[in-house]
């Protein structure tokens, strides 16, 4: 019976069809499926502005990286000597002035060690600059692998170094520290130079200047332990006191 109201109502549909005549299935039908096109479609565009807004996005945040990363990279230029890795002198003109606050501050003795590299140029002018160079960057090592966290190693130019000492006891102990760095720099240090592998070993002359006895000015100092430098260079003594 059911089957046959069911046929009877198609048989209905297919007449009003026939003669132009909509039923109303067919309108809802019609409706519903509209309905479900523009949903898709919206679906569809805020699917492509959401998967193109998360590229936009990741773009940015790769483009923002990149700008970071370059400005770590010229910063550390601007403060470190490309050669050795260690601080130039304006990180080191810096550090100290923040040192010598903090002494002033705290009633810290500060020591400044102003380290020359003894017959340098021999070496340039023996074996070349390829090899002056790699003396640079070993003794460049041992100076930064022997200095305490809080206190600065630098490249003053050249076979010159710097060296800031914060909280120091007293002239001994200062002492004991340019003892120990001549020992180290005075150890072979191996340059390799097409198949050949040479040892070439080097001496060193330290100044050093004290605050507040020596000096209580970055440029002081640094003058003061210069002008020891020499006189160390002079007496042959390793290192000198102002």
């Amino acid at each position: 019976m059911i089957n046959q109201i069911l046929t009877v109502e198609k048989i209905v549909r297919n007449n009003r069809r026939a003669a132009g005549r909509p039923d109303r299935r067919d309108g809802a039908e019609r409706r519903d499926s509209g309905r479900a096109e523009r949903l898709a479609e919206n679906t569809s565009i805020l699917t492509q502005a959401l998967e193109s807004e998360i590229w936009e996005r990741e773009i940015l945040h790769e483009q923002l990286n990149i700008v970071e990363a370059q400005e770590k990279e010229a910063q550390h230029a601007a403060f470190h000597d490309p050669l050795t890795g260690l601080p130039n002198r304006a990180l080191f003109n810096d550090r100290l002035e923040h040192g010598l606050e903090l002494a002033k501050r705290h009633g810290w003795t500060l020591a400044v060690m102003f380290l020359d590299l003894d017959a340098f140029k021999a070496i340039n002018d023996t074996y070349g600059h390829d090899a002056g160079d790699s003396v640079l960057r070993t003794i460049s090592k041992r100076l930064k692998a022997n200095t305490r966290s809080d206190d600065t190693v630098c490249r003053h130019g050249g076979d010159e170094f710097l060296f800031l000492l914060i909280e120091v006891k007293n002239k001994q102990a200062v002492a004991l520290i340019a003892q120990s760095l001549i020992k180290i720099i005075q150890q072979p240090c191996v340059v390799t130079q097409g198949d050949s592998v040479m040892q070439l070993r080097i001496n060193s002359s330290i100044g050093i200047s004290m605050y507040p006895q020596d000096a209580e000015t970055v440029d002081d100092l640094i003058n003061s332990a210069d002008k020891a430098m020499y006189k160390s260079k002079l007496n042959k003594s390793g290192y000198s006191f102002v």
